[in-house]
């Protein structure tokens, strides 16, 4: 079975081959850079799960992968609070399925720098003075204090759809 990939950012990889190997060992897993087809920052929960259902939609167009992910991270506003939301989508031969995972708040400052326009991983790599946190442990592991890192994250989301497709499809 081919299993396509809608990125190929590590974090987010990653997640897809170690949620789905021991449901499909033999799978060969594709990663491909894909174009959300929304803002580089989703600013909604509808914006940031329209941009992971382009990004499986995408994969397996390009690819003929019998099933293709894309994940998707953006924040959303509530009560004047900034969190952070996580979508991801499964395409399949039949359709497309899609969840959401963990949501979290944003410390001030960073919230009022993504507020301002800048995108979460820089700002987040200027915010711990490191480099290219999105493709490691993510906000959600430096605001978690390590105990949940970006790929687990999505581990969870790549969980949560696999299982549907297993129930309503039976793969």
């Amino acid at each position: 079975m081919k299993i396509a990939i809608g990125t190929t950012n590590r974090a987010k990889v990653g997640a897809v081959v170690e949620a789905l190997t021991p449901f499909y060992p033999q799978a060969e897993f594709v990663p491909v850079e894909v174009n959300s087809n929304v803002a580089a920052q989703p600013f909604s929960d509808e914006e940031t799960r329209q941009g992971a259902i382009n990004r499986a939609i995408a994969a397996k167009q390009a690819t003929g992968a019998q099933i293709a992910f894309g994940l998707e991270g953006g924040v959303r506003e509530l009560e004047d609070v900034l969190y952070c939301c996580n979508w991801g989508a499964v395409a399949t031969n039949e359709t497309v399925y899609a969840s959401s995972g963990a949501q979290f708040m944003l410390p001030r400052e960073v919230a009022d720098a993504v507020r301002a326009g800048t995108e979460l991983g820089p700002v987040m790599d200027a915010y711990t003075k490191q480099h290219d946190t999105r493709q490691h442990s993510g906000a959600i592991g430096v605001f978690t204090d390590g105990l949940v890192d970006r790929k687990a994250m999505f581990i969870h989301i790549v969980q949560l759809l696999i299982g549907q497709v297993r129930y309503y499809e039976g793969k």
